[in-house]
């Protein structure tokens, strides 16, 4: 194991380990480290698809992107994508392996293991350094034994731990002091370093909380890192989609109602919306919370089925079958594109027992599921000159598929470059679609020409890629941090 090893752990989650790592990424790479991320456990339906078309989580996809690297499956051996029925679809080294319940997943440590210290060995002997993420907290005494992301990879490795305490929630001495306390001797002697996260304000107002920190901590803090609004980096879970915060009245001219599905996937699809001026992404779990969006948005979901009967239940298909018939526009995107269909099929109880569900009909679009998973990155070319994709005939689009329903359209607009599979379906008038590609609003024509059919104007700025807004955020915790410490830290 050559490379050095550095550990961000978080006092719970949504502290900003995902973030905080992404940022270190391009410091590091920007040095000229050669760096790499890794996570041994991820626990999300947000997954992306490596060149060789092994899932991984998002944040890891990202953060290989931030080192300016290639993802791949080493970089997060184990993704746990949450099902009906506190069961997870287990994917091992990028691959299904099995769908498990959290009780029986864990008779499996021995063989999970090893798959993470295999791939953790593998990145160690091709870096300089590995910037690896935690999950939650260290200091859940009940899971310790079970312990396969924290405190047990950090020993492994021998790595150097920071913690990470949020405080915007508050509690933020708790929140430090106390995992400090609850952590075992072998594990707090690995701590090397504490980060305060999500500072509102003037930072100098909390020079007394440093000190306490420090004091009580015995650990430096390396630095105070502050609120950073918009930074469109992708989340790594849905606590994002479950804030107050984005649940509120639309601001904007456009504004944009996406359904927060029970177990919702790929919510990052629609950063690139929320990105543009004048335009408002919403999740809305209530039918009440639509008001009258400019579009409803259906997004993707670990499972189809069950999110269609919420959906049916909450009485969301009544409202979008009205939206619809009065000229709205609505989209779906892979799990959302099979409810807008007629049907839903299900013979080999795939994801339910009931065989056969009827969706929402706004499309001629019948779908089957069968077990195996296509998950892959594709270009397509859009093959409709109906309605505004009049101008985009003929243009490819990219992105990436994760499904295992399979569509037949009366009404496809693109065709995929690989084997030229057709794809997606829509309305004579483009008042209705959908598809199987996550990602398609990334593309800025594609994303642009839509909005502008809902009376969407360019206001005349660049929207930032994702790329440059990660070199953002490394810019402003590289400031904020005391990286000649942060370094030493490393090399001790």
């Amino acid at each position: 194991m050559a490379a050095k090893a550095l550990m961000i752990q978080g006092t719970m989650s949504s502290v900003g380990k995902s973030f905080l790592v992404t940022a270190l990424c391009r410091i590091f790479a920007r040095m000229g480290v050669k760096v790499a991320p890794f996570k041994a456990q991820n626990m999300s339906n947000n997954a992306a698809v490596c060149a060789d078309g092994g899932e991984i989580g998002r944040a890891q996809f990202t953060q290989a992107q931030a080192c300016g690297i290639e993802a791949n499956v080493n970089m997060n051996p184990i993704l746990l994508k949450p099902k009906a029925d506190a069961r997870s679809q287990v994917i091992v080294q990028g691959r299904v392996w099995k769908t498990l319940s959290a009780r029986s997943y864990y008779e499996h440590k021995p063989f999970l293991w090893s798959k993470v210290t295999e791939a953790i060995d593998k990145l160690l002997s091709d870096n300089q350094l590995v910037l690896i993420e935690g999950a939650g907290s260290p200091a859940e005494l009940n899971l310790r034994q079970s312990d396969l992301v924290n405190m047990a990879v950090a020993e492994y490795c021998q790595a150097a731990v920071i913690l990470v305490g949020d405080i915007d929630r508050g509690g933020i001495f708790a929140q430090l002091l106390g995992t400090l306390m609850l952590l075992a001797p072998t594990e707090r002697a690995l701590v090397q370093g504490v980060i305060v996260n999500k500072f509102r304000g003037d930072p100098s107002l909390f020079d007394e909380g440093i000190n306490i920190l420090q004091r009580r901590g015995n650990v430096p803090v390396l630095g105070t890192i502050p609120y950073i609004f918009n930074h469109f980096i992708p989340d790594e879970d849905s606590v994002p989609v479950e804030a107050p915060s984005h649940l509120q009245s639309p601001r904007e001219a456009i504004d944009i109602a996406v359904i927060a599905l029970p177990r919702i996937a790929n919510f990052d699809d629609f950063d690139p919306l929320r990105a543009e001026p004048g335009v408002s992404v919403r999740y809305v779990v209530d039918p009440q919370q639509l008001e009258r969006p400019s579009a409803i948005v259906i997004p993707g979901t670990k499972n189809t089925l069950a999110d269609y009967r919420w959906l049916a239940d909450q009485g969301f298909d009544v409202c979008i079958r009205k939206f619809a018939e009065r000229g709205g526009s609505v989209v779906g995107i892979c799990g959302g594109y099979q409810m807008l269909g007629r049907r839903i099929h299900d013979p080999q109880e795939v994801e339910s027992t009931e065989g056969v569900l009827t969706a929402l009909d706004l499309l001629p679009l019948e779908t089957t599921f069968f077990p195996a998973k296509v998950t892959s990155r594709i270009s397509a070319r859009i093959t409709s000159g109906s309605a505004w994709l009049a101008s985009l005939r003929d243009s490819v689009v990219s992105g990436y598929e994760i499904h295992c329903g399979q569509s037949t359209s009366h009404s496809p607009w693109l065709k995929l470059d690989r084997a030229g599979r057709l794809d997606g379906a829509m309305r004579s008038d483009g008042r209705v679609w959908g598809c199987y590609i996550h990602g398609l609003f990334h593309n800025r024509a594609f994303r642009q020409a839509w909005l502008g059919s809902l009376g969407w104007q360019a206001h005349g700025g660049v929207q930032r890629s994702l790329d440059q807004n990660i070199d953002r955020i490394a810019d402003i915790v590289e400031a904020q941090l005391d990286m000649a410490e942060l370094q030493h830290v490393i090399a001790s």
